[in-house]
């Protein structure tokens, strides 16, 4: 963001003990006219000739300031909303463009802009969160690790790393690359792609070991039923297919292990648990996953500045 280069200002706001200054400790550098000197002869320090430009316009006392045109701001979103605020996958991303600043103007008559970045997650299911438990089969628990990379409710995507212990005796630890699919506006509970090889049929029985799915079981049946407002509920469903290996990705098999099918996920987004069942054509049955949070001891994984 361009700063005043007044040094006289820099020292009066530098000198105030509250961070971010309130709006009439600055009211002294704010009323100027719209000009500014644009010649290359004139020294915007010198003292003879008073800065004329403000970064912030200062409204009318007992009136609300009107707020700037943003040409990236897309309208029928409402700042105030909570649920819309919270929820980018109920509303419309909100990007803002870098201003160009057109020639012979200053720095210091570009206003703050009150396009809002929201982040694009939930409390645990974000970037950089960090999951460990077990796959549970039949005869064997192996210890798994999941580290999140990227999460974009608003596309109903997300991909991270997922790393099993002692699948194999030739390979200890094999970590692969996934990619999900949240179930909401874009995903059904039914599944699309035709090679992950699942049946409707398949889908209902995976699907129904989830408690938290059954209410949802008979509009979940129809091919039409959208899962609306899933960022705002306590569970939220997924599909994680295993991509390739980590680190060498031209690796397709191994033997003993097989990354070829997918995971049905339930994410309690309250206490940060995953519950998923594994489904491949020619793998053990309903192989059960279930993992927790790893606490990462208050870390932000975004900061959104107004």
């Amino acid at each position: 963001m361009p700063t005043p280069s007044n040094n006289s200002i820099a020292s009066a706001i530098a000198a105030r003990t509250t961070c971010p200054p309130e709006p009439e400790r600055i009211s002294a550098w704010r009323d100027s006219a719209e000009t500014v000197p644009t010649s290359d002869s004139l020294d915007v320090l010198s003292p003879d000739i008073p800065i004329t430009t403000s970064m912030l316009g200062r409204s009318d006392a007992g009136s609300t300031p009107e707020p700037m045109k943003a040409e990236g701001k897309l309208t029928g979103v409402e700042e105030d909303d909570p649920v819309r605020a919270t929820s980018p996958a109920d509303s419309t991303c909100l990007r803002s463009q870098s201003p160009v600043a057109p020639p012979g103007s200053s720095l210091l008559n570009w206003e703050f802009s009150n396009v809002r970045l929201l982040p694009n997650h939930t409390s645990f299911l974000r970037s950089g969160s960090k999951f460990a438990g077990t796959q549970q089969s039949d005869r064997h628990v192996y210890n798994v690790d999941v580290e999140i990379k990227h999460v974009d409710m608003a596309e109903s995507y997300l991909c991270g790393y997922l790393r099993i212990q002692g699948l194999t005796e030739d390979h200890p630890t094999l970590t692969t690359f996934f990619e999900g699919e949240i179930i909401g506006t874009k995903h059904t509970f039914q599944t699309r792609n035709e090679e992950w090889g699942a049946s409707e049929k398949t889908d209902l029985h995976h699907w129904s070991r989830f408690p938290a799915w059954r209410p949802l079981a008979k509009q979940a049946k129809r091919a039409d039923f959208t899962y609306r407002n899933f960022a705002q509920r306590e569970h939220i469903f997924m599909r994680w297919k295993e991509s390739f290996l980590v680190p060498d990705h031209r690796v397709r098999t191994i033997s003993g292990a097989s990354f070829e099918g997918f995971y049905y996920i339930c994410f309690n987004q309250i206490e940060g648990t995953v519950s998923g069942v594994y489904f491949h054509a020619k793998s053990e049955r309903f192989q059960q996953l279930e993992l927790k949070h790893v606490e990462d001891r208050g870390c932000a994984p975004a900061v959104e500045f107004r």
